[in-house]
């Protein structure tokens, strides 16, 4: 029996990041993986290859700080090679991280990765994630911002798993969100049991779909949860590091962003801001739509 071929793209989210085992990362994919294998029947007779079941080979490509293009230009190309019966897609954070984020060309990119991995035949997962700014308890006039950009990558995200038949999972909501056991010293990525707990919504969502035959990880964590001393020596060193590389192109503009979200608020017209997001995110499905016409033609 040929072996599930299960490959995980995207950025530090997918590579593990805040799930430490030994000296590197796990994370919701690796735990995901396991439960993709069909469990053996007792009993039953070894396989051609003198196994019993069905064996997952899991890839993991997620690169920390990876934003669409490099999803794109570097990731979904070595994923394509390897023929994988699974995908999963999670992308975009960094992305509103960055001075230079551009919904049209967020879309534009998911879109063409979504749709390789869907004409590959495989089945595709895909997430929609809460704002970073909100879990780094950032100040409304700074967060708001942030919270935009991310909503926007959702429902781009949303309307593009739609189209492309993804499994997607609805990660931007619900109480894990604001459950701070779920979540690692930098606020920004899940601790173990967070990854867990995304590992065991996908496997739900898979079983509904017969893809995972095996069993659901465990929500319950494997490691006792990092000391306070422990987290907070980790976040000024290697954490603060991460997030300053991360978001230093961004700060002039967020101060920007925030100076005017206050404008806007003591003028009572932060409606603006919100509609003009919207369209933003309508403008750039419409394009894709307009682009596919014209393939077709």
């Amino acid at each position: 029996m040929r072996p599930r071929r299960f490959v995980a793209l995207g950025d530090s989210l997918t590579e593990g990041v805040g799930d430490p085992v030994g000296d590197g990362w796990r994370g919701w994919a690796a735990l995901l993986a396991d439960g993709l294998a069909a469990t053996p029947d007792e009993g039953a007779a070894p396989g051609p290859d003198g196994g019993i079941g069905r064996v997952v080979v899991f890839t993991n490509l997620a690169v920390s700080g990876a934003q669409t293009p490099d999803v794109l230009e570097r990731q979904l190309p070595a994923a394509l090679a390897l023929s994988p019966d699974v995908v999963s897609v999670i992308i975009g954070v960094n992305d509103t991280l960055r001075c230079t984020f551009d919904i049209r060309a967020v879309a534009a990119r998911l879109d063409t990765v979504y749709a390789a991995c869907a004409d590959l035949g495989a089945v595709l997962l895909t997430a929609c994630l809460p704002d970073p700014g909100g879990t780094l308890g950032l100040p409304g006039a700074l967060a708001r911002p942030l919270a935009r950009r991310q909503q926007a990558v959702n429902a781009v995200v949303h309307a593009l798993s739609d189209r492309h038949g993804a499994v997607h999972l609805h990660a931007s909501e619900g109480a894990w969100i604001t459950d701070r056991a779920m979540w690692s010293a930098d606020r920004l990525h899940p601790g173990e049991r967070g990854h867990r707990q995304l590992a065991v919504r996908f496997h739900a969502l898979l079983a509904r779909e017969s893809v995972a035959t095996g069993p659901a990880p465990s929500p319950e964590p494997e490691f006792p949860a990092p000391t306070r001393s422990a987290s907070l020596w980790w976040l000024a060193t290697a954490g603060t590091g991460w997030v300053a590389r991360r978001c230093t192109d961004l700060l002039p503009q967020l101060l920007t962003l925030a100076a005017d979200e206050l404008r806007h608020r003591a003028r009572g017209t932060s409606a603006r801001l919100d509609l003009r997001a919207s369209a933003a995110v309508s403008a750039a499905l419409t394009a894709l739509t307009a682009t596919e016409r014209a393939d077709v033609a």
